[in-house]
């Protein structure tokens, strides 16, 4: 039996990978499923109501290779009745105009597939230029903006403020 989340995503240097199972550890036991795209695709999401999606945002607001091999995927996807949070890792010095593209575009396939959006977060403490991933207000992220460049020491704060926002959201918490 499936845990209640299930977590995709992908990684080429390795810290989404590990941002993943700082979640998912933050989470706890037995109640979230890691998923690299890598490996399968999007196989298996049918079986979670409840999913977070981990993409980096490469070059100048691309996908990730992984994500790239497979978003034709995600024009078939219905997921109505889903909830989905989003986190996304990108370089806000490096890559200014396209800080986190690749969140702003999957949470617009998943919105499109019919899927909840939740765990929206506050674009206070970045320094970047444009972003595909801010709400039409552009006062939010779609989701947990991460910059492992230029930012990794609020990482972990960022995490432990956004997990429990994400629970509650999908009706977990407490």
């Amino acid at each position: 039996m499936p845990a209640p989340i299930g977590l995709f995503f992908g990684s080429t240097t390795g810290n989404t990978a590990e941002v993943a199972e700082r979640i998912a550890a933050l989470i706890g036991p037995g109640q979230v499923d890691l998923f690299d795209v890598a490996d399968n695709g999007l196989a298996g999401i049918d079986d979670y109501r409840l999913l977070i999606f981990g993409i980096p945002t490469w070059d100048f607001g691309e996908q990730q290779e992984d994500w790239l091999d497979i978003w034709h995927e995600l024009d078939s996807l219905e997921l109505p009745g889903v909830r989905f949070a989003l986190f996304g890792l990108g370089d806000q010095i490096g890559y200014a105009e396209w800080y986190l593209d690749a969140m702003g575009m999957l949470h617009d396939r998943l919105r499109d597939a019919g899927a909840e959006p939740v765990g929206y977060w506050p674009r206070e403490g970045y320094d970047f230029e444009a972003s595909k991933a801010l709400t039409a207000d552009g006062s939010r992220f779609v989701g947990l903006a991460l910059d492992e460049d230029s930012q990794r020491a609020e990482t972990d704060a960022r995490i432990e403020a956004w997990v429990p926002q994400v629970l509650e959201a999908f009706g977990l918490s407490g």
